[in-house]
């Protein structure tokens, strides 16, 4: 079945004026699948972090906030 929030998402994607993308919403309603299933189709390369499952990854944010790093 075709989510309506990947054509959405699209339009995020494609906007020039878009802002960093948030997603907020209750529990298991398929918020990372959906953004995984975007990135696959949408995008070449991408990443996926879970900062739950994995506490090493915590660590990067310990000593600085600065997002260049």
């Amino acid at each position: 079945m075709e989510r309506l929030i990947l054509n959405k998402l699209l339009d995020w994607k494609n906007s020039p004026y878009r802002k960093p993308l948030i997603l907020k919403g209750v529990r298991q309603v398929g918020k990372t699948w959906v953004l995984k299933e975007f990135g696959k189709r949408y995008y070449e390369n991408t990443a996926y972090f879970n900062f739950d499952e994995n506490e090493e990854y915590k660590q990067f944010f310990e000593t600085t906030k600065d997002v260049d790093q």
